[in-house]
């Protein structure tokens, strides 16, 4: 395959980032040639399976039931705000395609809006922490705000953490390009929060419900 968009995003909201990746040659020339990778390429996305190893849920996904393109590059953000990241995939001479994420599951989630005052406004370069707690232990994610994507594409610079079945996270520190740093404890899931550097939480929009 001939890859192009790639990047981790977890899809199910399980505290585990999974793989996409849209793939397609560069001109329709090349499927002439039986050894070399097609024109036209399926999309891949792997699911992780929490212990390092990932299983292939292309076909199950329901990502390759439409009309195949040659694909380029994907950005990943939560489109319709329910707590699930989408993906959007840029297409060689034809529209984007644009696949909104209806998994249905009971994981919790939460999104980070950063909205910087000493540091840049968009937040650039900032790091969250993410902390949650459970019988078996505390489990930490990091996101950081970035300003680009895989191939030609831009992310949603709000950061997505999925949370598994914690229903709390009992820090959120949040790491400013300025140097400043804040740490929010018990802050509850399925909500997406706006952080003004400095300031804390200044505005929460609650998320649907989990699926039981």
């Amino acid at each position: 395959m001939t890859r192009w968009g790639s990047g981790f995003a977890d899809f199910d909201n399980d505290g585990w980032n999974d793989i996409l990746i849209a793939a397609g040659n560069f001109t329709p020339l090349t499927d002439a040639v039986p050894t070399d990778p097609r024109y036209l390429e399926p999309l891949q996305v792997f699911r992780s399976n929490g212990n390092g190893t990932y299983s292939d849920l292309s076909d199950a996904s329901g990502l390759n039931q439409g009309t195949m393109q040659s694909r380029r590059g994907t950005a990943f953000g939560d489109i319709d705000n329910d707590g699930n990241i989408d993906v959007v995939v840029f297409n060689v001479g034809a529209p984007p395609s644009v696949f909104l994420n209806e998994t249905k599951n009971a994981n919790h989630r939460a999104l980070f809006r950063l909205l910087g005052t000493r540091s840049n406004k968009s937040a650039i370069g900032a790091r969250v922490i993410v902390s949650t707690s459970s019988p078996a232990g505390t489990t930490t994610q990091i996101g950081e705000v970035r300003g680009g994507g895989s191939y030609l594409s831009s992310n949603d610079q709000r950061l997505h953490f999925g949370l598994g079945a914690a229903t709390v996270m009992t820090h959120v520190q949040v790491h400013w390009p300025s140097g400043l740093f804040e740490d929010l404890k018990d802050v509850p899931a399925d909500a997406i929060y706006t952080i003004v550097e400095g300031q804390g939480i200044k505005e929460t929009v609650k998320l649907p419900s989990p699926a039981r």
